[in-house]
């Protein structure tokens, strides 16, 4: 008990009541904001029954470094509260969730006036100056006047309005979908379910009150939406929109109750937005090439950001990006937040639905297939430098890229795709994760292989 929870730039997670405390919530929140200019501060949090106890030492942290008003946006999700930060003139933010995490779990994550997620070297700061607070055991000061706290009485129409201005509402409304949302007790349902109905869904809501009760474990996985699969075929449903607890990742499950996955959801929206916005696209180094396979496709640039939702927007900006987003399905549209957002990724899908007159199963089809696969080793954080020297000697057939560690590209045979290996060590554990992604699921296995026994060697 009482360990350290996992922190990273933007934001900590760790276990309520052993590595996450009112103690450290408070502390964090405090070294946050000490590196804001003066205003006020946004909290919101996304459902999880052990959230509400954590407002408080949030908000005494803020108080603590001078933060006289908390705007208190209660349950919102994650894209939601980026909004929120940016519509009400905030100089930050805090959402407390700990995303896809088991129901013990919660965290804290950081934002910026701009409505993103803090970038990495303000992240730094706000890191460093927790650490010394921490390390120096400081007491809570009495020398500032607790925080006022300003509830907001509508979290949802700014969001709505924004989306909605990104695709044909009328065309979706004329199709009349018939949807499942499996929200699964986050805070997904919040925008979720109007959003839908808005767009003239015929909505069945699984999980919809926000207590944080999961029903099934709450990453959106294969495994772990099998039970919705089933509920999709017999609900009738054309789509089946799966969230994690704080709604910036979406999952997709089609008509026929076959599991696509998140790494579709991205690539289906890609494509949507190049039919009518050209532009330059940008991804994370981990996520499936068929993103980069659809900008080749239209003809318009793709460029790769290092993993973390932070890292894309920083690529994003930098090339002037009409859309990006990471694999795990959390799609970006600089248009809506530059945060991940569930809720524009249903809004797109529907939208090439409607426009291209197919079911979400051929939408899927058309693309390019990949298939991935991921695995780990445990190995001390001294012998990775020579793990992967020892992985772009023995691959030299491919293009060695190390700005994530190291990711290989393999060349492209004649009629099929290409494959590439990353292999980068992991912020918070003594392991290194290698993913492949080929052709065919046993050649990326084989790569993944052939890289575990390689750094196994070392």
């Amino acid at each position: 008990m009482g360990g350290e929870p996992i922190i990273s730039v933007s934001g900590l997670r760790g276990i309520v009541g052993d590595t996450l405390t009112p103690v450290v919530a408070s502390r964090y929140a405090a070294a946050f904001a000490e590196q804001l200019p003066a205003g006020p501060v946004l909290v919101t949090r996304d459902g999880r029954a052990n959230g509400g106890a954590l407002v408080a030492p949030i908000v005494a942290g803020l108080s603590q470094s001078g933060r006289h008003t908390v705007i208190d946006g209660g349950i919102a999700a994650t894209p939601t509260t980026g909004v929120l930060v940016r519509d009400r003139k905030c100089v930050g933010g805090v959402q407390l969730s700990a995303s896809h995490n088991p129901a013990e779990w919660n965290g804290m994550k950081l934002f910026s006036s701009e409505g993103r997620v803090v970038p990495g070297e303000f992240g730094q700061r706000v890191l460093e100056n927790y650490r010394t607070t921490a390390s120096q055991q400081r007491a809570m000061s009495s020398e500032h006047p607790a925080a006022s706290i300003k509830p907001l009485a509508d979290t949802v129409v700014a969001h709505l309005s924004l989306v909605e201005k990104t695709v044909d509402v009328a065309r979706i409304c004329e199709a009349g979908f018939r949807v499942l949302l499996d929200s699964n007790h986050g805070a997904g349902s919040v925008v979720g379910g109007p959003l839908l109905k808005r767009m003239g869904c015929r909505v069945k809501v699984l999980g919809e009150k926000p207590n944080g009760l999961f029903a099934h474990l709450p990453e959106p996985t294969a495994e772990n939406l099998a039970g919705v699969c089933e509920q999709v075929t017999r609900a009738g449903a054309a789509i089946g929109f799966c969230q994690d607890p704080d709604a910036d990742r979406l999952a997709i499950i089609d008509e026929n109750g076959r599991y696509l996955g998140e790494e579709y959801t991205l690539a289906i929206c890609v494509d949507h937005v190049l039919r009518h916005t050209p532009g330059p696209v940008v991804t994370n180094c981990s996520t499936s090439r068929m993103t980069e396979d659809l900008a080749a496709k239209y003809g318009m640039p793709f460029f790769r950001s290092a993993v973390g939702e932070a890292n894309v927007v920083d690529e994003m900006l930098a090339r002037g990006a009409v859309l990006g987003g990471e694999g795990n399905g959390g799609v970006i549209d600089p248009r809506v937040v530059l945060v991940r957002d569930s809720f524009v990724g249903m809004a797109l899908v529907l939208a090439a639905m409607a426009e291209r007159a197919l079911p979400v199963s051929a939408l899927a089809d058309e693309l390019p297939r990949y298939a991935i696969h991921k695995t780990k080793i445990e190995l001390r954080a001294d012998k990775v430098p020579a793990a992967l020297d020892a992985l772009e000697k023995r691959f030299t057939d491919a293009t060695p890229d190390r700005l994530d560690g190291l990711r290989l590209d393999f060349p492209t045979k004649a009629g099929r795709g290409g494959s590439w290996l990353l292999v980068r060590a992991s912020n918070t554990e003594p392991i290194v994760r290698a993913i492949a992604e080929a052709p065919t699921q046993a050649e990326a296995k084989t790569l993944c292989t052939k890289a575990l026994t390689t750094m196994g060697s070392i």
